[in-house]
């Protein structure tokens, strides 16, 4: 449904701007600058002869001040969802306990509080932004992959994403706040960056887009946590395919200088006494571990990625289930807030304390309990807290409201860390012997490893052992945890996707997937084999009825440009909304009363001996039959549609109503539609049109190895297949991904084992390469025509046994 909005209505949207954009610039208005250097000069030669205020102009276009505004804006924002949605929880238990000892009406506020906020949530982003449901790193990757999103980095999935986020935390549910806070500081960046171009037109352009994004994924993860390292590292697993260096100091400085200012917040409102670590504990330095507990993290690791994998996998579950029975999900659909309500009224009833939530700590808040988990003992809580956690996290995180998955599981592998540390704490009371000395096993420490490890198989990041240094402020454990989340990570990336590719696939985003390691197929499918032949084209001599037959009958977003239909040489690259703009100013009333007003002065300049030469002149108010209580727009019109009736007169038109007119319709009508059919078969004019002159091309026999590395680095949507600069077909992103899966998945072979042999001329077997042989040899077409074939490597041309 949200594809067809998008094809529907965003054609006509941006042809409108740019017909508004024409516009201004025929009113004097400065064309649109290029490059950077073109913006610079500009700047500096307005400000040669000038106060300072120029100077302080250019200066608040720097990087840096972009990137300090940018920290410093989610700095507040992040310590002030954490404030209102701690307020929020703090009201939610005096209300309880105020209560007591009347268990009925504390199981109804205890019900009845949280489910109103979910509701409210869910409410709040469906009438504001839909978009602003669900985690929200899924779609960044997909909009850094080079899809483009309407509508979800908007000022309105900022407002909804924030109020809709402190709610759903609020309410206590088991539901984290790292991945809606990528999408608020992505969405941020954004718009800081619009802001900013009034300063610098550099974050206008194209190329910028992305190098704002990935800053605004980092300082997501380090203003929610305060962990500025971990925060750049696991942006860039998580949503980077390529990773531009450039922005890595960008990235630190602006997620440094948020997490900086998050934490100094926390020190302003007394919630801590010095700028410290948010989860810290105090684990002994000088024998943190043994040796001997290795195999235990090593167990801690492979353990996690098997549940990991097991999370990911029920998850996906959940919402397939749904949308597998019609029935279930069309009333969904159509009562959307019943699901949640559900969800929520279940989940609070399960951890109502007076009930099964007080074998569960049921009344401790979801952050609260990793502290708990990392340093003292509460056995209770190890008895059914990791079992319930698990079940309650999958199904929270698919209600349609501001989720992410972080915390849950974050908090959920500290609780199978610590039973795992408890088992070793039991089975070794008197603790381990080294060197004469017996040092305690420390549960906690476990704990940690639990965390990072479960949190790496389900993300599949290794930068979660950063983030879980710098939460708890130890280091000790550093091997023991980098062995437990590479073991984790082994074993979840073999069963599941990561659970952000895993919401991608449900929610079918253009996304490209990766290649196997060990799969030989995506070597011998090449471009040929899985491109589409039936290309929609424009040729540069064509009229204007055969654009507006190609816009009608194709939702591409571009097309190409080819000489000739019949020759095929690709030209460039159209946008879509470039050619519905140009056929519209073709069409437009305005360019047709600018050619009635000439013809009109060119019959009364011009001598004229016809058969109505004694007529009098016409006037505009001869035809125009109005009243006067009409509006003074209708009088205009009518004026008009007279003197274009009588210019059509003059003109002598011996066929009044065109084919395509109705028998019904006016005069003036069917004029208008005749003088269209004449306008529509001249000749397209590309002199005012955006012509891409290098759109991305790739040769028939590319492989798919190849192409998928291309489109993953450039970030492609589509590529032109050519040969010999002839136009042969076109390979989409929806076409690589079905390629790729076809390949890795299924195992389904598109194209026979040895068809890397096929079209090719291998009968000559007496082949001599030179002794210089070079490593590689240009194949043209012929000695006298030089058109580059290929490039073959010096080994293929010796003869091939088959």
């Amino acid at each position: 449904r949200y594809t067809d909005q998008i094809t529907d209505n965003i054609s006509d949207k941006e042809a409108a701007k740019l017909l508004k954009k024409q516009a201004q610039r025929n009113h004097g208005r400065p064309l649109k600058r290029d490059s950077q250097v073109q913006i610079k000069e500009e700047h500096y030669s307005k400000c040669q002869g000038r106060d300072n205020s120029c100077y302080i102009t250019l200066l608040l276009g720097e990087d840096w001040i972009f990137l300090v505004l940018l920290g410093l804006v989610m700095a507040l924002v992040s310590w002030g969802v954490d404030y209102a949605s701690a307020k929020t929880v703090q009201a939610y238990k005096w209300t309880y306990r105020a209560l007591h000892p009347n268990v009925p009406l504390q199981y109804v506020v205890w019900v009845a509080f949280p489910l109103g906020l979910i509701l409210f949530a869910a409410s709040f982003c469906h009438f504001v932004s839909p978009q602003a449901v669900g985690s929200g790193i899924p779609e960044l990757k997909t909009i850094m992959r080079g899809v483009v999103l309407k509508e979800y980095l908007t000022l309105k999935a900022f407002v909804a994403k924030v109020v809709a986020l402190t709610a759903g935390l609020g309410s206590g549910m088991p539901v984290g706040k790292e991945g809606p806070f990528v999408h608020i500081a992505s969405i941020c960046a954004v718009v800081l960056s619009k802001f900013m171009s009034i300063f610098c037109g550099v974050y206008e352009q194209p190329y910028y887009y992305t190098d704002v994004l990935t800053v605004g994924c980092a300082v997501g993860v380090g203003c929610c946590f305060g962990t500025p390292l971990g925060g750049v590292l696991f942006s860039i697993e998580v949503t980077s395919t390529y990773f531009a260096v450039r922005n890595y100091w960008r990235g630190f400085f602006a997620a440094t200088f948020s997490a900086f200012v998050f934490r100094v917040l926390a020190v302003w409102n007394k919630d801590a006494v010095t700028i410290t670590a948010l989860f810290r504990t105090n684990f002994r330095m000088d024998f943190p571990f043994d040796l001997q507990e290795l195999p235990a993290f090593a167990i801690i690791g492979i353990c996690s990625g098997f549940l990991g994998a097991f999370f990911v996998y029920l998850n996906r579950q959940v919402v397939l289930g749904i949308r597998r029975h019609k029935a279930l999900s069309q009333f969904l659909t159509k009562y959307r807030l019943i699901y949640p309500a559900v969800i929520t009224f279940c989940i609070a009833s399960v951890t109502f304390p007076h009930g099964f939530g007080q074998f569960m700590a049921g009344e401790v808040r979801l952050e609260s309990i990793l502290p708990v988990l990392c340093s003292s003992l509460v056995r209770y809580l190890l008895v059914l807290c990791p079992t319930n956690l698990f079940c309650m996290a999958v199904i929270a995180t698919t209600m349609p409201i501001p989720c992410g998955g972080f915390m849950p599981v974050f908090v959920l592998g500290a609780a199978f860390g610590r039973l795992i540390g408890e088992i070793m704490a039991s089975l070794f009371p008197n603790g381990i012997l080294f060197d004469d000395i017996l040092y305690q096993i420390l549960p906690g420490g476990y704990a940690v490893i639990g965390a990072a490890a479960l949190t790496g198989a389900v993300s599949h990041t290794v930068s979660t052992a950063v983030i879980c240094f710098e939460l708890t402020g130890q280091i000790s454990h550093i091997l023991p945890m980098m062995v437990a989340v590479i073991l984790a990570n082994m074993v979840a990336q073999s069963l599941q996707p990561s659970l952000y590719d895993s919401i991608i696939q449900v929610k079918k985003l253009p996304y490209l997937p990766d290649l196997g390691w060990n799969h030989i197929s995506k070597y011998n499918i090449f471009v040929e084999d899985i491109m589409v032949q039936d290309v929609k084209f424009v040729s540069s001599n064509c009229k204007y009825r055969d654009l507006q037959a190609v816009l009608q009958s194709t939702t591409v977003k571009s097309l190409p440009l080819v000489d000739s239909p019949e020759s095929m040489i690709l030209l460039g690259s159209v946008e879509r909304s470039e050619l519905q703009a140009l056929l519209q100013t073709h069409l437009s009333p305005e360019r047709r009363r600018l050619l009635n007003r000439e013809m009109q002065q060119k019959l009364n300049e011009a001598p004229y001996d016809g058969p109505w030469a004694n007529l009098p002149k016409l006037k505009h108010e001869s035809f125009a039959y109005v009243d006067e209580d009409e509006d003074t727009e209708e009088k205009g019109e009518v004026r008009e549609r007279s003197g274009q009736t009588a210019a059509y007169r003059m003109l002598g038109s011996r066929q009044p109503c065109s084919e395509h007119c109705k028998s019904d319709s006016s005069p003036f009508l069917c004029q208008i539609d005749a003088w269209e059919q004449e306008e529509l078969n001249k000749n397209v004019c590309f002199d005012s049109c955006r012509v891409d002159p290098s759109p991305f091309q790739l040769v028939e026999r590319t492989s798919l190895h190849k192409t998928h590395t291309l489109f993953s680095l450039l970030g492609l949507s589509h590529a032109y297949v050519t040969s010999m600069g002839k136009l042969r077909g076109v390979l989409a992103l929806e076409e690589l991904q079905k390629a790729i899966e076809g390949s890795t998945r299924s195992g389904v072979r598109l194209r026979p084992p040895l068809a890397s042999f096929r079209d090719i001329n291998r009968t000559s077997t007496n082949t001599k390469v030179g002794s210089k042989s070079k490593k590689s040899l240009p194949l043209t077409q012929s000695p006298k025509e030089n058109s580059l074939l290929a490039l073959i490597p010096s080994i293929d041309l010796a003869p091939i046994p088959l």
